[in-house]
């Protein structure tokens, strides 16, 4: 059993930056990948970044440039590091993470998943 607890989401203005944490405990030696998936209202969930244990990472092509997805492996935690946000990024982010690596990088989504955190862009 995995367990992921998600914190810093909140209200940014257009432009803004904003940093996402995800911890995970229990079975993380199961964990293969790790990352984030949002979805707006309205709108189906979908991948946003992603790393693997081995370091390989992807982006959804619309945050390539302006996400990144930092890791300490050290406190068992990715982020995601969110730069020049647009409103289009308001959205509940969910980190997820599972044991097959290719259903979290590819946007199937791992077994796990956080509770969510809101993250709403507006001035």
């Amino acid at each position: 059993q995995v367990q992921l607890v998600e914190s810093g989401g909140g209200l940014v203005q257009p432009g803004g930056s904003l940093r996402l944490s995800c911890a995970a405990s229990g079975s993380i030696f199961s964990i293969s990948a790790m990352g984030w998936y949002r979805r707006a209202p309205g709108k189906q969930r979908e991948l946003v970044a992603a790393i693997t244990s081995g370091g390989n990472t992807n982006y959804a092509d619309y945050v390539k440039g302006r996400f990144t997805i930092p890791r300490d492996n050290a406190k068992n935690t990715v982020y995601l590091q969110m730069n020049s946000l647009k409103p289009e990024d308001t959205a509940v982010y969910y980190c997820n993470a599972g044991p097959v690596h290719r259903s979290v990088v590819v946007g199937i989504g791992g077994l796990y998943w956080g509770q969510g955190t809101q993250v709403t862009v507006s001035s």
